[in-house]
């Protein structure tokens, strides 16, 4: 009996890990609900990590990107610690991405561009809301939003000086592929001297 899974050799991977990653990307397009969905695994100082999902919003030749309010406690961990790990994981074709790297704040012009492209309710939403901050009570947040309207009403809003873009450009990739019996494919991208050196590892 064949298994349903698509098989992973290293031999069958892009020198590039990027390029891997796109290849598989497209493959979940019909598949994922939300594609864009990842983990993101950040660390304090004294190494006590979180994790949450955001949305990857950045793809380019050398790094990923997504947008978040800058004094988020994933803000202030990245601001002690700006090392972080992502997770994409498809269920439908049995697929998981890990990448590690390092993260920095994107440009004031990258930030402004995107957040420009958000509907105006976000915009509004990103001035309203202090993420991770002691909430009185959800009427106070909805109290807090209406007066952003109407601080607003009748003109662009502006983009807060503590929201904006993180990129991180990673120096390791892991691409895992489910197989039977638990004798999964895995297939690391170390970044070695300016060059990627592919490996497969033990499940």
């Amino acid at each position: 009996m064949s298994e349903r899974w698509i098989p992973l050799d290293v031999a069958d991977c892009d020198p590039d890990p990027f390029a891997q990653f796109h290849a598989w990307f497209r493959d979940a397009s019909d598949v994922m609900r939300e594609r864009e969905a990842i983990a993101l695994v950040t660390a304090s100082s004294d190494a006590k990590p979180s994790a949450r999902m955001v949305l990857l919003r950045h793809v380019d030749a050398i790094s990923f990107g997504w947008y978040s309010n800058y004094e988020s406690r994933k803000g202030v961990e990245l601001a002690e610690n700006p090392h972080a790990a992502l997770l994409w994981y498809c269920e439908p074709l049995g697929r998981q991405i890990r990448i590690e790297g390092v993260v920095e704040h994107m440009s004031a012009e990258e930030s402004d561009e995107y957040f420009a492209s958000r509907p105006r309710g976000h915009q509004l939403g990103a001035h309203a809301s202090h993420q991770s901050e002691v909430l009185e009570s959800r009427q106070s947040l909805e109290t807090a939003m209406h007066d952003e309207e109407l601080r607003y009403e009748g003109r662009d809003v502006p983009r807060p000086s503590y929201w904006g873009g993180f990129r991180l450009t990673p120096n390791f990739f892991e691409f895992w592929q489910h197989r039977q019996d638990r004798l999964h494919d895995r297939v690391f991208y170390r970044l070695h001297a300016g060059s990627w050196v592919l490996e497969r590892h033990a499940p």
